[in-house]
């Protein structure tokens, strides 16, 4: 049984117990295991697993909430994947406000660098707003923008994109140039399947895509991913 199959029959099984629709969204937004329920989901903020290294306000479940339209144009980039034997695994979603507020209160502790080697080695703390790494609003709270990769269909396992997801660096622009020849056809095949379903790409980060035509492009929402 290989690793799509597995998230099959845990989505289903998670569906069929009723537990999706729990929480009441607003009007626009869905879950998006209930349009793509085979979809690999680690939220990265809702773990120790990023760099500020504890699990991120806001965040209060590993549930990927997006605008309705996003959710279905990504179903079409999963499917596209799936013909290939290769799949989506999701690091992030909407993302709400106090989360945003999170990230700022930590940039401004200069001596908390608990995850600075694996996140930002090169970077000095205190140039993380200068660089553009943190900022006081998201793209990401409007619904319509996501981080992920594509993985291996049999083991799950990520594709080699030549930096680690949430890298603050050089090596994480998608133009980077210092990367073997697997690594930047790995990038090239993220960038043309989602650029080919409307999503665009933030150049300096080769995970993070926004939809086109994005149906908040002014609106800033804080409710909770739960």
């Amino acid at each position: 049984m290989n690793y799509k199959t597995l998230l099959y029959i845990g989505s289903f099984l998670f569906l069929t117990l009723g537990f999706q629709q729990k929480h009441t969204l607003p009007d626009g937004f869905v879950y998006v295991k209930s349009v793509i329920p085979d979809l690999d989901v680690e939220l990265r903020y809702f773990s120790q697993n990023n760099f500020v290294g504890d699990t991120i306000d806001g965040y209060k479940a590993n549930r990927l909430i997006l605008t309705k339209e996003t959710a279905e144009k990504l179903k079409l980039v999963q499917n596209e994947l799936q013909s290939q034997n290769l799949c989506l695994k999701v690091y992030d979603g909407y993302r709400p406000q106090p989360a945003v507020n999170h990230f700022i209160r930590w940039a401004k502790d200069l001596n908390d660098t608990i995850n600075k080697q694996q996140f930002y080695p090169e970077v000095n703390k205190r140039n993380l707003f200068k660089a553009g790494y943190i900022a006081s609003r998201s793209g990401h709270s409007r619904g319509s923008t996501i981080d992920l990769t594509i993985t291996d269909g049999e083991t799950g396992e990520p594709l080699d994109m030549g930096s680690p997801y949430d890298f603050f660096g050089e090596s994480s622009w998608v133009a980077h140039d210092d990367l073997t020849e697997q690594q930047k056809k790995n990038r090239q095949l993220l960038q043309t399947v989602m650029l080919k379903h409307n999503f665009r790409n933030y150049p300096k980060e080769w995970w993070h895509f926004t939809l086109r035509w994005e149906p908040f492009p002014k609106t800033y929402f804080d409710f909770d991913v739960e």
